[in-house]
C-alpha cells in the first residue's frame, strides 16, 4: 500500500512590521526678520530647514526601528491667532510642535485647549520670562535665553580681564530686555558698566547712496566722551545700529553683544566636535549655511527622535518623561551632551562666541564652577528660578 505524506508547510513570510508615524509640527511667526547688512537677511526657510535636516537624522535611525518622522509646517499670516494654528496642527495628528514664535504668541499657543496634549519646543524666543514667571509645563526651551547669552559673553570678557563696559542700548522693548541681562551679568561676574547710552531709532531708510558717509560721521560723534572703557556692548535686537559700531567708535575699542563678538547657539563657521559633517550635509541639502535658528530647530527634532528611539510613545506625557529622565542626553556637536533643566525645561548647552567668521571661544569658560554642571553657570540657576509649574 502506498502512503502519501503531506509536505511540510512553508513558513509564512514575515509580516511587515507596522510603522510608527511621528508627526512634528513647525509653526513660524508671521514677521519677517530684518538686518542692517543684506548678507545677513535670513532665508525664507530659516529654521524650517534645520527641522527638516533633523528629521533626516531621525529617519536614518527610525528606519531600523519601524519609525517614520514627518514635518507639518505652518507659517502664521499677519494677525493670525497662534492658538488657532496650533489647534489646526493638532487636528492633523501632530503631538509635538517646533515653534518659532514671539513671547506673547508662544504663551497664547501653549495655553490653548489643543496644547494640553502637546509638547511645544521653543526655538526662537529668548525671553527670560518664558523660563521664569511665564513658564509652562508643556514648553521646552531649545533656544538659549537672553540671560544665558549674556552670561556666556560676560564670562569670556571677565576671563580676558575686560571689566569696564560701555553699554549702548536701542530704544525698543526687546533691546532693553537684552540690556537688562547684560547689566545682570555685569553684577554677577564683577564687571562695571561705566556708562549707558540710548540709541534712538528715528526710522527712515538704513541704506542709501550717502549712508556710509553719514554713518562714518554719526557713530564717532555718538560714542565720543565716554569714560575709559575696555569694550563697548551693544544691546540691539531690533537690528537698528549695532552693525554700524565696529571700526567707527570714537575710541579704538572692540564691540560685542549684538555686533562684533556675538553670543549664539550656533555659527556656520563651527567645525569642532564633528560639526563639519553636519554643516556639509546641511549645505548640500539647502545650498546655504546653517543658522542658529536652523540649529535650534535641528536640536528640537533630534530631541524628539532620540526619545522615540528609546521607546517614548507618540504622546506628550511619555516624551516629556523621557526628556527629563537621566537617560536623556543629546549629542549636538558642541563638545558636551545636552540635557534639560527640570526646573524650567530649558536645554543646557554651551554658547558659542562668534565674530561672524570664526568661533572665538565657547562658554562656560574655564574656572566658572558649579556644584552640578558648569552649564548651569549660564542663565538662571535653580535657586534663582521663579518658574512654578
Amino acid at each position: 500500500m502506498l502512503f502519501l505524506r503531506a509536505a511540510p508547510s512553508q513558513p509564512a513570510a514575515d509580516a511587515p512590521r507596522p510603522v510608527q508615524i511621528f508627526k512634528i509640527g513647525y509653526l513660524r511667526r508671521a514677521e519677517v526678520e530684518t538686518a542692517i547688512s543684506r548678507i545677513e537677511l535670513p532665508a525664507d526657510n530659516n529654521g524650517e530647514a534645520g527641522a527638516l535636516a533633523g528629521l533626516d537624522d531621525d529617519n536614518d535611525t527610525g528606519e531600523f526601528l519601524g519609525q517614520k518622522f514627518t514635518l507639518v509646517a505652518r507659517r502664521l499670516k499677519p494677525g493670525e491667532d497662534a492658538a488657532k494654528a496650533l489647534g489646526d496642527l493638532a487636528g492633523e495628528g501632530v503631538n509635538f510642535v517646533v515653534a518659532d514664535l514671539a513671547e506673547s504668541a508662544l504663551v497664547a499657543a501653549s495655553d490653548s485647549l489643543a496644547a494640553a496634549k502637546m509638547l511645544i519646543f521653543n526655538v526662537g524666543a529668548p525671553d527670560d520670562s518664558l523660563r521664569q514667571e511665564s513658564c509652562r509645563a508643556n514648553v521646552f526651551h531649545v533656544a538659549p535665553s537672553r540671560a544665558m547669552l549674556a552670561d556666556a559673553l560676560a564670562q569670556y570678557l571677565i576671563w580676558k580681564q575686560w571689566r569696564k563696559w560701555f553699554l549702548v542700548v536701542g530704544s525698543h522693548a526687546e533691546d532693553r530686555l537684552w540690556a537688562d541681562d547684560i547689566k545682570r551679568s555685569a553684577a554677577r561676574f564683577g564687571a562695571k558698566i561705566v556708562e549707558e547710552r540710548v540709541f534712538e531709532d528715528r526710522g527712515g531708510a538704513r541704506q542709501s547712496d550717502s549712508g556710509v558717509a553719514l554713518i562714518q560721521k554719526q557713530i564717532p560723534a555718538f560714542t565720543q566722551g565716554a569714560p575709559a572703557y575696555d569694550i563697548l556692548l551693544a544691546a540691539d535686537e531690533s537690528a537698528v545700529f549695532a552693525e554700524y559700531l565696529p571700526y567707527r567708535t570714537w575710541d579704538p575699542r572692540p564691540v560685542a553683544g549684538s555686533a562684533g563678538l556675538v553670543p549664539t547657539s550656533w555659527d556656520p563657521s563651527n567645525e569642532s566636535w564633528g560639526a563639519e559633517q553636519l554643516q556639509r550635509r546641511f549645505e548640500r541639502k539647502f545650498s546655504r549655511r546653517m543658522t542658529a535658528l536652523d540649529m535650534n530647530a535641528w536640536t528640537a527634532t533630534r530631541m524628539i527622535g532620540e526619545a522615540a528611539s528609546h521607546g517614548a510613545a507618540d504622546d506628550a506625557a511619555a516624551m516629556k518623561a523621557f526628556l527629563l529622565s537621566k537617560d536623556f542626553a543629546l549629542a549636538a556637536f558642541k563638545g558636551q551632551k545636552l540635557t534639560v533643566r527640570d526646573w524650567n525645561l530649558q536645554l543646557r548647552q554651551p554658547i558659542l562666541l562668534s565674530d561672524g567668521r570664526n568661533v572665538v571661544s565657547v562658554s562656560p569658560q574655564e574656572g566658572f564652577l558649579h556644584q552640578f554642571s558648569e552649564l548651569d553657570t549660564l542663565g538662571y540657576d535653580r535657586p534663582e528660578s521663579k518658574c512654578r509649574f
